[in-house]
């Protein structure tokens, strides 16, 4: 296991869900979002810094992750994460929270803010642009076509045993091409690892992939959320993204301001890749906390 900083495990019952997260401080509340192939721990440098800071941090493992529960097959898609995020909110405090999302945390956290903006303050996102960029992106770019080939791969019915094979090779071949020279500590890939060697992980994290590009997989009843997720967010937003992030390039973050209705702040971190509050933790750790204690219109 990872060496871990001083915080609690706790539960929430939420959204038919017993949520599992990590919890550190007292005060205003934020919630941490992880992304793939990842888990709260990815947080281990922010939990600490944020409490000491006044905050109550609350990291969650997302849907299908162990050891939260979730429905074999699903939903995986965003409207489910969204709903999940909503609920756990709804459990643990009446004052609007602020999020923080890294990777598929990140998306997470602008479509809560969309669809819920009364009860949400302000968000932080990490490593992926807006809809409407990285859409962009994957019809015209041809560089972040071949970056974003595992989104495709997972399609197919033998991504479950590629990237099982070899104990998990293969999470660790992205990490090193998505944050190239980033020396990963080898006791958070081991947790990792330990987690997808779950069956039921694996299949949900490659369900989030799976659910948007397949209606079949999308939930009928989720149809009115999915309408929204591509409207503008309506809350101020700090987004961050590695200057050297090898899954999805930084140069998909151009123009995205224009996805933003209130305070919008973009930095690229240098000496980055995806993996960003990980590698470069001081810095991030810096913007996050100035951003804040920032007042916005």
């Amino acid at each position: 296991m990872a060496e871990e900083p001083n915080y609690n495990h706790i539960t929430v019952e939420a959204n038919g869900l017993t949520i599992h997260a990590l919890e550190a401080g007292k005060g205003p509340l934020i919630i941490a979002l992880h992304g793939f192939p990842d888990l709260p721990i990815s947080y281990r440098h922010q939990i600490p810094v944020l409490a000491e800071n006044g905050y109550r941090v609350v990291a969650s493992y997302m849907r299908g992750y162990f050891p939260s529960d979730t429905e074999p097959d699903g939903p995986y898609e965003v409207a489910a994460l969204v709903q999940d995020v909503l609920a756990l909110l709804e459990q643990l405090t009446e004052q609007p929270a602020v999020l923080i999302g890294h990777d598929w945390g990140s998306v997470v956290a602008r479509s809560a803010a969309i669809l819920a903006p009364e009860k949400i303050s302000k968000i932080v996102c990490m490593s992926v642009p807006p809809a409407g960029n990285f859409g962009r992106a994957l019809v015209s770019n041809s560089a972040q076509q071949r970056r974003s080939w595992y989104m495709f791969f997972f399609q197919l019915p033998i991504a479950e045993m590629a990237v099982a094979y070899n104990d998990f090779e293969f999470i660790e071949r992205l990490w090193q091409e998505w944050s190239p020279g980033w020396a990963y500590p080898q006791s958070v890939m081991n947790e990792i690892k330990e987690a997808f060697r779950q069956p039921s992980v694996l299949k949900a994290a490659l369900g989030y992939y799976r659910s948007q590009f397949n209606p079949a997989l999308q939930h009928p009843g989720l149809a009115d959320i999915r309408k929204r997720l591509s409207e503008p967010i309506p809350v101020p937003t700090m987004y961050l993204h590695g200057a050297n992030d090898g899954c999805i390039g930084v140069e998909t973050t151009e123009g995205m301001e224009s996805a933003f209705l209130r305070d919008f702040e973009k930095h690229i971190i240098p000496s980055a890749g995806h993996f960003i509050h990980q590698e470069q933790p001081e810095v991030v750790n810096e913007l996050i906390t100035r951003f804040l204690t920032k007042q916005h219109k």
